[in-house]
């Protein structure tokens, strides 16, 4: 079955009645039956034989991922499905990672927060390239890296922050009014304009998983010196930008500010730079570059701190507070039992915590006010606790949080405060990329004692 008047579309084989597959009818099996999509037309007759060897196939497949997949000794069921995710959000043939696997699913119900994250940022993909790389899948690393080189050529060329699944650089956003969306939250749309949007922090976010790579596969890399070429012009975009504002990493549509994580990453890609030359023996640039990094962090720590809250900021100035503030000990801006990072824990906790989700931010956007949990920041939450020693409390929030998901382990990219619903695209990398990163935290905290007596417990 396919559509004879369009070139391109896909196939559907079956053994069942095509004319009630047309239709939409229901079908009562009353015995085996086969469907077989594909995107390329069979040159072969298609039989029941020849699609029970295919299942079987793609059941090795994954079977053999899987056991390729780094276990852990707690939630080791969990990280394995949430690696599942992140693999299925990966396109084999360009490298590319996908937000989200939806369009338009709304962040709350009835309202226009609805958004196309059939895409790949820089920044999500990126985390989920590290966090993969870590479960020991060296292949995806590659192929999102030759992404990169791909849509890079050139030592010029204008970073985006956002591509197509193939590298595309138009995403022109659109609206598709004749439909009226999930549960009449309208618009959907189509495309995403924030790929216009200068966002400051996906520099850091890109290097941290470029030095990732050169630390664990040393000089295995193919392509070391693009990589090479492309740190260091990330680094002169950096000198450049760092100082300037942008949309930030909640891609504010019609504001620019100084934002804290904005900086932070920008002294995270010059950070990871120097410790890639110092690996590859590359140190001529590390003089100037170690003084760029130390203004950069310098201009943090005093402009980023407000006194008054006791907390990182949202950005310079402002006394709102920001969930993504608590990820400067993971990315080794400041120790974890630092003061300034303890107080910043607790402020978010005081202000952003609501029934054992976070919202990302209470301050109003282009919006107005958010009223959904973002579910990842609720996980940077968790693993805050857990950094500061409030071990306990973190893992009776995290076993909490891990209720929510839908029966199959999955979550989307928001959950509703009171009823605990699933809201926003879905699956979603962000949120399974932190589940894996909390529940790798936890496991690696077990002893070989409380190992022991929980295999005794099950």
């Amino acid at each position: 079955i396919t559509d004879e008047d369009k070139y391109d579309t896909l196939y559907l084989y079956s053994d069942l009645n095509s004319e009630a597959i047309l239709s939409g009818e229901e079908i009562q099996l009353t015995t085996h039956a086969y469907f077989i999509i594909s995107y390329h037309e069979k040159l072969l007759e298609q039989s029941m034989e020849r699609c029970y060897l295919k299942l079987q196939r793609t059941r090795v497949y994954w079977l053999n991922w899987s056991e390729n997949t780094t276990s852990y000794k707690v939630y080791n069921d969990q990280i394995l499905r949430s690696a599942l995710v992140l693999k299925l959000l990966s396109y084999e043939k360009s490298g590319a990672v996908l937000a989200a696997a939806t369009t338009s699913l709304p962040e709350t119900i009835g309202e226009v927060r609805n958004w196309d994250y059939r895409f790949c940022w820089i920044r999500d993909a990126s985390m989920v390239i590290k966090v993969i790389s870590d479960l020991g899948h060296k292949r995806l690393a590659q192929r999102f890296l030759q992404f990169i080189i791909d849509i890079i050529p050139d030592k010029d060329e204008k970073i985006q922050i956002m591509y197509g699944i193939n590298g595309e650089k138009d995403l022109t956003e659109k609206t598709l009014d004749h439909l009226s969306g999930y549960k009449d939250s309208s618009p959907v749309r189509i495309g995403n304009a924030a790929f216009h949007q200068k966002q400051n922090d996906i520099y850091g976010i890109l290097m941290n998983v470029i030095y990732q790579q050169f630390v664990k596969f040393d000089c295995d890399l193919d392509n070391s010196e693009s990589l090479w070429t492309i740190s260091k012009s990330i680094v002169h975009i950096v000198n450049v930008n760092w100082e300037k504002p942008d949309k930030g990493i909640w891609e504010f549509r019609t504001e620019e500010r100084h934002f804290t994580f904005s900086k932070l990453l920008c002294w995270v890609a010059v950070d990871r730079a120097i410790k890639i030359g110092e690996l590859i023996g590359k140190t001529s640039n590390n003089p100037r570059w170690i003084e760029l990094r130390d203004r950069i962090y310098n201009d943090i720590y005093e402009n980023a701190w407000n006194e008054e809250v006791q907390a990182y900021t949202q950005s310079y100035g402002s006394s709102d507070l920001d969930a993504s503030t608590l990820l400067m000990e993971s990315y080794g801006f400041i120790e974890p039992m630092d003061p300034r990072f303890i107080s910043t824990v607790k402020a978010t906790e005081k202000e952003l915590c609501n029934d054992g989700l976070l919202y990302r931010y209470k301050n109003k956007d282009d919006f107005g006010l958010p009223s959904s949990s973002f579910t990842i920041c609720s996980f940077w939450f968790i693993n805050s606790l857990y950094k500061i020693g409030e071990t306990k409390k973190a893992k009776l929030m995290f076993d909490q949080l891990l209720s929510y998901s839908n029966h199959l382990g999955l979550f989307s990219e928001d959950i509703d405060f009171k009823s605990k619903r699933l809201l926003g695209n879905f699956p979603q990398a962000y949120s399974h990329l932190a589940l894996i990163e909390t529940a790798v935290n936890f496991s690696k905290g077990i002893t070989s004692e409380q190992k022991l007596k929980k295999v005794v417990e099950q």
